[in-house]
């Protein structure tokens, strides 16, 4: 391998704090924040929205997540503009 072309391979945290779940593997992934792990030692830290604790496919619980609140933007936008009236297609007749 060609030196300097390659992120940093290292142990890293993620955290899924919804869930109160984290576990520690390996990653090029960068980070700020730091946690202090079980072992004692301090990685980097990156939080994620969803993980095997949270998600529905593994819980079986059906949770909603809007985090960039993308359903009450749909709502604001859309509010009001359901079908009014009579359906503006073209029948079509033969003579």
């Amino acid at each position: 391998m060609r030196e300097g072309i390659h992120p940093d391979y290292r142990t890293v945290v993620f955290q899924d704090p919804s869930a109160e779940f984290g576990f520690l593997t390996r990653s090029t992934v960068t980070s700020s924040e730091t946690v202090k792990w079980e072992d004692g030692n301090e990685y980097p830290l990156v939080r994620v929205e969803i993980s095997s604790a949270s998600h529905p496919f593994y819980t079986g619980k059906m949770k909603i997540v809007d985090t960039a609140g993308r359903v009450e933007r749909f709502n604001r936008r859309y509010a009001g503009k359901g079908t009014q009236g009579g359906s503006k297609t073209k029948s079509k007749t033969q003579g």
